[in-house]
């Protein structure tokens, strides 16, 4: 936890909410990986410094991020950015998957995924 502590309040109770009115995309992804579906466990909208991210799969410090079409505006890459690197800064891989790759390509994302975690492991 590198939030201060009423930061930290808010963004769990954020991920709380976001856990509860998961996407379209981020249901899909959370039927895959749920459990040990890709052999390590997985955690969904969970708070890292100042972020929530949508999947953490602990184990091998991998954040995926699930891109709905506001990631594509200017401003939103650039936010991206910077929190990417913040994110790689302390040790984590970012990758990211848009809806319609989770959605239409699954088993090409799985695939990439499991490519990702198994560089990690």
């Amino acid at each position: 936890m590198t939030a201060d502590s009423m930061d930290y309040e808010l963004l769990k109770e954020n991920a709380r909410n976001n856990r509860r009115n998961m996407t379209e995309a981020e249901s899909v992804f959370w039927a895959i990986v749920k459990g040990k579906g890709m052999g390590q466990r997985c955690l969904r909208q969970h708070v890292i410094g100042d972020y929530i991210v949508d999947f953490l799969f602990r184990k091998s410090k991998l954040i995926v991020e699930i891109d709905g079409e506001y990631h594509f505006t200017e401003e939103q890459q650039k936010s991206d950015v910077i929190r990417t690197a913040w994110l790689e800064s302390e040790g984590y891989q970012v990758i990211r998957f848009t809806n319609e790759e989770v959605l239409f390509d699954t088993d090409n994302m799985i695939n990439k995924l499991k490519v990702s975690l198994n560089r990690e492991i």
